[in-house]
């Protein structure tokens, strides 16, 4: 099945479709343009970001950084400044209240086709709320781009489905994009808890705890701490051979992970619970580290990675062999991986 084959085979089920990029120049905008200029004319589309994607022009290449293609009909959510810097005709649907340093958020139906930057809600929450707001208007997809170093906005909370952009522009050496690709993938894509009395627990103790301890006959112990990050003393002593869960509001860090493994012993087999894998900001190395050790990591809402898109080429003048990156990233993944031909 082709790309967009893919990503219309699944609109009927995956409404908000997110796209991550692994780094600057990974075809995250290419993959954003390629679906708006096929998704066909029957398709109400909205389109909006999760703040503003860096800067006017690319730091390294110095070249204008590519805007988005919009089409007459579509729905799109960005600041007041930006709509006043294209040449696109509009009508403003609603004014959001959600202020940027680029002005207001704005919801505008497009009138003629054109290029445009967005720049959406900063906050996950606004971002929340401009979703629904699109699905109000009738739209059958709503497509989310980000900042390529924040991945928040994944969240099943917001997103239904989500695709992955990665590219040369990570590592010269194919090998390390090939492994972090695949570590990325195997973190947003971690196993979810089936336990539904712990889920329904999990739900009461995030609204009110950073981090709680659940033991055997689920009995809650919520730790008094300020967030995880240096939490890691504090839940060890705290666990004993009765616990079974470690549940966390926020992110898992490589310190945490590591702190505990050097100060006790009594995380094995305890299974460490986040609300999604944008919670997980672990490098390989720990991960297989803790995994190994009898450590136990899961989450309670996993992310559903649609695609993989890749950019073979470097702006820092390298390139990688397009045909065996491609290969070697369908033999290490069950995620369909694209080359879309074009480089951002």
């Amino acid at each position: 099945m082709d790309f967009l084959s893919e990503v219309m085979n699944r609109i009927d089920h995956h409404k908000i479709i997110s796209i991550i990029g692994l780094a600057k120049n990974v075809s995250k905008t290419t993959t954003l343009n390629y679906i708006i200029r096929n998704i066909g004319e029957q398709i109400t589309l909205g389109l909006t970001s999760i703040g503003r994607d860096g800067e006017k022009y690319d730091v390294i290449t110095e070249l204008p950084k590519p805007q988005i293609y919009v089409k007459k009909g579509t729905f799109v959510v960005t600041a007041l400044q930006c709509l006043e810097e294209s040449k696109i005709e509009y009508e403003i649907i609603k004014k959001s209240g959600f202020n940027t340093p680029l002005g207001e958020v704005m919801i505008v139906k497009v009138l003629s086709e054109g290029y445009i930057e967005l720049a959406g809600p900063s906050i996950n929450r606004q971002l929340l709320v401009i979703c629904s707001e699109l699905r109000s208007l009738g739209c059958d997809l709503i497509l989310v781009d980000g900042a390529f170093d924040r991945r928040s906005y994944a969240t099943p909370l917001i997103s239904d489905a989500t695709i992955l952009s990665t590219g040369a522009s990570v590592s010269r050496n194919m090998k390390e994009v090939i492994d972090l690709t695949t570590h990325t993938i195997n973190l947003l894509n971690l196993e979810s808890e089936k336990n539904k009395r712990i889920r329904n627990l999990s739900e009461i103790i995030l609204k009110e705890s950073k981090v709680s301890i659940v033991d055997k006959n689920y009995e809650v112990h919520s730790l008094n701490v300020v967030t995880a990050l240096d939490a890691a003393k504090e839940i060890g002593t705290n666990l004993d051979e009765d616990s079974q869960y470690v549940i966390i509001k926020g992110a898992i860090t490589d310190k945490l992970l590591e702190d505990l493994m050097k100060s006790t012993q009594k995380y094995k087999g305890i299974t460490f619970l986040v609300e999604d894998g944008t919670k997980l900001f672990l490098s390989q190395r720990t991960t297989k580290k803790f995994l190994k050790k009898g450590g136990i990591l899961k989450v309670l809402n996993p992310i559903n990675i649609i695609a993989i898109t890749i950019n073979p080429t470097s702006p820092n003048g390298y390139n990688f062999d397009k045909n065996k990156f491609l290969s070697l990233l369908q033999e290490k993944l069950e995620i369909p991986v694209y080359n879309l031909g074009v480089n951002d």
